[in-house]
């Protein structure tokens, strides 16, 4: 594809200092688009990122569980960058929790979760769209999990909240027209954040018929294709190397 594909196109994606989110703004960055990467709190490595992308970027710290931070992450992008074309809500929040061990899935575990995973997207989301409109091409795409198709993930509360995503893209998508609301609902991907869940990625790399876990470039390329995919809109892509077909 043409490195001027994504020219005069901005896009918003959030968690995007490491894993997922750095993945998808390299590709958007080396497309042509303006990106804005932000963090909650890794500001070096979140500036780092911005510095490093071959094409015009910045970077904004925000706490998207915060309603003042969201707002000044679409406020900022606007006084900028003049538009927003595409918002890609990759920053999420989890730990491990035995889904059988019903104690340790705590409150304060069970509302930070979903603070940020629902809460935090939903507002966010809301907050954009009127910028999202004025676009030729306004997009949103919902970094999700087959978390929120299948009864596995992190914790039950992190599993809850990912169908919940699933499910606010498809409602966005019925009536956020022209603008087109999608998601990418990956297995476990191998990420900084998921760097010591070695019992994991073994599990997956049996059980996947492609015998791996998925990388940041797999889910950056799933992005890419929704964003091209001009008549698609409330689709769940999900990009787990076949994990679902055996579980």
């Amino acid at each position: 594809m043409s490195s001027t594909e994504f020219a005069d196109r901005v896009a918003i994606v959030t968690g995007s200092s490491s894993g997922i989110g750095e993945a998808i703004a390299h590709r958007l960055s080396a497309l042509g688009a303006t990106v804005v990467v932000n963090s909650s709190s890794s500001v070096t490595a979140g500036e780092a990122v911005a510095s490093a992308l071959p094409n015009e970027s910045s970077y904004v710290q925000a706490d998207i569980s915060d309603a003042d931070q969201r707002r000044n992450l679409i406020d900022t992008t606007i006084e900028r960058h003049g538009r927003l074309d595409m918002l890609i809500n990759n920053a999420g929040w989890t730990t491990r929790v035995d889904h059988a061990d019903l104690d340790a899935l705590s409150e304060d575990i069970f509302r930070r979760t979903f603070e940020v995973n629902v809460f935090g997207t939903w507002e966010l989301t809301k907050y954009a769209m009127p910028h999202l409109r004025q676009s030729p091409d306004g997009n949103v795409v919902n970094i999700t999990s087959i978390a929120g198709v299948r009864q596995v993930g992190s914790s039950i509360a992190y599993s809850m909240s990912k169908a919940a995503l699933n499910q606010m893209t498809q409602l966005l998508a019925k009536v956020s027209g022209p603008v087109r609301v999608n998601a990418v609902a990956p297995g476990l991907v191998a990420t900084p954040w998921t760097s010591d869940w070695d019992d994991q990625h073994a599990m997956i790399a049996h059980v996947a018929p492609l015998g791996r876990s998925a990388t940041p470039d797999d889910c950056a390329e799933a992005t890419l294709g929704l964003l091209r995919s001009t008549y698609v809109t409330g689709a769940v892509l999900v990009v787990d190397g076949g994990t679902t077909l055996r579980i």
